[in-house]
């Protein structure tokens, strides 16, 4: 006698799997392999990735990683700025969203960018790099901003989610005539 786990052989047809006891189509159960495949090799890509890179760093070190001190500070410094501009002028200067957060990160952005502009000059050490960091904090920070704004403060017709209130006359009062 042979014991199969799996479908039930009166049910195969109508896709009833019998360890579960749930309707599956082949479609589905194929879809669900493909799936897993595709997250496997995706990981052994990274772990292919991380392993390569490894031995290339510990080959020949690089005056200049992307991954340093000096790169969390610049992190930091943009997500700060643009946090405290996105604040500032969400609370106090504009009327929507959008135009704080273009604020928050044109003064971050700047501030970054200034900073490299005075290291290219002499004072430091000028990077892309450092720049790159600058850009990655800024959006952090914005995000973190803007979700905190979004949670506190709601989305309704007087704080839209990124445009301008419309705090007026409703669409449909506004009409012209000739």
């Amino acid at each position: 006698m042979c014991l199969r786990v799996g479908v039930d052989p009166v049910h195969r047809a109508e896709g009833l799997d019998a360890r579960r006891g749930s309707f599956t189509t082949p479609d589905e159960s194929g879809l669900r392999l493909v799936a897993r495949m595709e997250k496997l090799a995706a990981f052994a890509l990274a772990a292919a990735v991380c392993t390569a890179s490894g031995r290339s760093a510990a080959a020949n070190p690089s005056p200049d990683p992307w991954i340093a001190r000096d790169k969390a500070l610049h992190f930091d410094a943009s997500a700060g700025i643009a946090a405290v501009g996105y604040a500032v002028s969400a609370a106090w200067l504009v009327d929507a969203r959008g135009k704080a957060l273009a604020l928050g990160g044109g003064v971050a952005l700047g501030a970054g960018a200034g900073k490299e502009l005075l290291d290219l000059a002499g004072l430091g050490d000028p990077s892309w790099k450092d720049f790159a960091w600058d850009a990655i904090g800024t959006l952090a920070g914005l995000a973190v901003a803007w979700s905190v704004d979004m949670l506190l403060g709601g989305v309704d017709r007087s704080r839209p989610a990124l445009g301008a209130p419309s705090l007026g006359a409703p669409r449909a009062a506004m009409t012209l005539r000739f």
